[in-house]
């Protein structure tokens, strides 16, 4: 007698299971996401300090803000910032994408060593770039050494700034790098050898197929840089010190934000104003960047 198969039981499904297992992450971004920036938003009209709760002042704060000159300075160094690692991040991580796709012996050394700065401390990789830019440092010991002379890359107001850009930018090439190799691994190969057969060269292919190829891609590492570059903070801290610098002057606005806010006497309400600053300032940026690649794509 045949075996009467039988359907499968379907459990029915509790409406709250999917909740449940999301319950963590939710958690998590509550806890550490979600309360934080509420409450950043709600102290910036308040006068709130470390150890007071404060009362409702409005848009006080925010008024302070455009007489202080502090803010100022921190809003100059934070947008030069941009300025001056954006660009480097999107064009030298695609250049050095584009040399390390080769699949020739060794280049998987190569790759590691690209790569190597990005899983290293902040803190580590600051304080060799501070022995390697003092006065008494390397840099600075080879300079003398060859009749320059010494060098005040952490003593000179524009020097130190750039040499924190220099910093940023050394970190960050591996990661974008990594990026556009996933970007480049979807480019056709087909594209390139057609471009070939008409005669065009290794730079001619490189504006006309590659970079419309990953358009897109630099967009989104154009994107992530200048956020990260607007909220710099500890290659500025490292290289300058608490103080910002000389007379404060390389203060970036996040740098402002930790010096404002913290201690006994923090002032958490203003520190929470600068705060809203940095983040309306951020998402306009990222807004710029895509609104620009839409343009370009169009």
């Amino acid at each position: 007698m045949a075996a009467v198969s039988r359907a499968p039981r379907v459990r029915r499904q509790l409406p709250l299971s999917p909740w449940l297992f999301a319950a963590p992450g939710l958690l998590i971004i509550g806890v550490f996401i979600l309360y934080p920036f509420v409450s950043t938003l709600v102290n910036a009209f308040t006068d709130k300090r470390t150890l007071i709760p404060g009362e409702f002042v409005g848009l006080a704060n925010f008024r302070e803000l455009l007489h202080d000159d502090m803010f100022w300075i921190g809003l100059r160094n934070s947008t030069l910032y941009v300025l001056g690692v954006v660009p480097a991040l999107v064009i030298l991580p695609l250049l050095l994408a584009l040399l390390v796709q080769k699949n020739i012996p060794g280049i998987t050394f190569f790759r590691s060593a690209f790569y190597t700065p990005v899983v290293a401390s902040i803190v580590v990789v600051g304080l060799i770039w501070v022995w390697l830019l003092d006065e008494r440092g390397l840099i600075n010991s080879l300079l003398e050494a060859v009749g320059v002379g010494r060098v005040g890359f952490l003593s000179d107001q524009w020097l130190l700034l750039l040499s924190a850009m220099a910093v940023t930018v050394w970190k960050g090439l591996g990661y974008y790098m990594i990026i556009y190799l996933a970007a480049l691994a979807n480019v056709p190969r087909e594209l390139h050898e057609a471009a070939a057969v008409d005669g065009a060269g290794a730079i001619r292919r490189f504006v006309t197929v590659t970079v419309p190829a990953v358009r897109s891609t630099m967009a989104l590492v154009g994107a992530l840089s200048s956020v990260a570059a607007f909220k710099v903070f500890s290659e500025v801290y490292l290289m300058a010190g608490p103080s910002g610098g000389p007379a404060g002057e390389d203060t970036t606005l996040v740098m402002l934000v930790q010096r404002t806010g913290t201690g006994l006497t923090g002032r958490v309400g203003y520190a929470s104003a600068i705060s809203v600053v940095v983040f309306v300032v951020t998402v306009a940026l990222m807004l710029l960047v895509l609104r620009a690649d839409r343009r370009g794509e169009a």
